[in-house]
């Protein structure tokens, strides 16, 4: 049997002081797993964000955003590497939660009943008080909901809804602050399965004219892929915010650079968990697409991700 012409695996060797882009390159060189693949990525996010032609989204879910993660997402956008987000509505909750209360170290092992009778939300092991999540978010959203009708809107889809909301907390900490700075419209695909969704349907049983446009989403989403003939996309996690953008992709023949970040399992058929290349069935990512899975804690990759991505940058 003759073994394909290949680079030797070799043993990690680091060094004190190593940098973030000298562990991507040993992490490679090791040939092996995971770490193989989380050092792809790298390569291929670097690749489209350094392509001027390419349109870029980002698709992460909510959950993150209530850990330390929500720095790397918004230096992101902050950065202007992504053109497109594309995410969940419990994604402006977290957000806009936490510029204004803040979240606990918690366990998964944790008592809930316990947490429950002191007013404690516990998200894996993050601790969200009532008072950090519930409390805050409908006290602040009645009154930007007051300011924006005021103001004569009537009817806004979720991308402009994300910028307003960016103006008005007016927070660098905040990932809507930085779409509405620069001008990156965020998608929320299903924008009432959150507190922040809970609280405009409140707001429209007394002002039964204000609307949510999701069709003007859409069609934002259909004039950008037609416009742009090269695109790519870091997708962390799966659900609707995923498929959001891998659906569009496929009017444009498919994605051509695309890095999933993802711990969900292929075997039930899961979008979530589903592999790149079946995405290339449907023609959601070019069969020649620069593309890699990683099977890994976003919490963890991310940062390892980022860090490299800057030394390179």
């Amino acid at each position: 049997m003759s073994v394909p012409k290949t680079d030797p695996v070799k043993d990690i060797n680091l060094a004190k002081g190593a940098t973030a882009n000298r562990i991507i390159k040993e992490m490679f060189d090791s040939g092996g797993f995971t770490a193989k693949k989380l050092a792809q990525s790298v390569d291929v996010i670097e690749a489209m964000v350094k392509d001027s032609a390419s349109l870029n989204f980002l698709s992460f879910p909510a959950d993150i955003i209530a850990t330390g993660s929500r720095g790397i997402i918004k230096d992101m956008i902050k950065n202007k590497w992504f053109r497109i987000v594309s995410t969940t509505c419990g994604t402006l909750d977290h957000d806009l939660a936490r510029v204004w209360k803040d979240y606990y170290h918690g366990d998964f092992m944790m008592d809930d009943n316990e947490l429950r009778e002191q007013g404690i939300n516990r998200l894996g092991n993050v601790l969200v008080p009532n008072e950090s999540y519930g409390d805050i978010l409908e006290k602040k959203m009645a009154e930007f909901l007051d300011k924006l009708y005021r103001e004569g809107v009537r009817e806004i889809s979720t991308h402009e809804l994300c910028w307003k909301l960016g103006e008005f907390v007016n927070d660098p900490r905040s990932i809507v602050y930085w779409c509405w700075k620069n001008k990156i419209p965020m998608i929320i695909p299903g924008p009432t399965d959150g507190s922040v969704g809970y609280q405009i349907w409140q707001f429209c049983q007394d002002h039964k004219d204000f609307k949510l446009n999701l069709i003007a989403d859409e069609t934002l989403l259909s004039n950008l892929v037609w416009e742009n003939k090269v695109s790519g996309a870091l997708l962390i996690g799966g659900g609707i915010s995923k498929h959001h953008v891998i659906w569009w992709n496929q009017f444009k023949d498919g994605l051509d650079y695309v890095a999933y970040i993802t711990t969900a399992v292929e075997h039930d058929g899961s979008l979530s968990g589903a592999r790149p290349r079946e995405a290339v069935s449907w023609g959601k990512i070019k069969a020649k697409a620069k593309q890699v899975h990683v099977e890994e804690d976003a919490t963890i990759a991310l940062p390892i991700i980022y860090a490299a991505l800057l030394e390179r940058m």
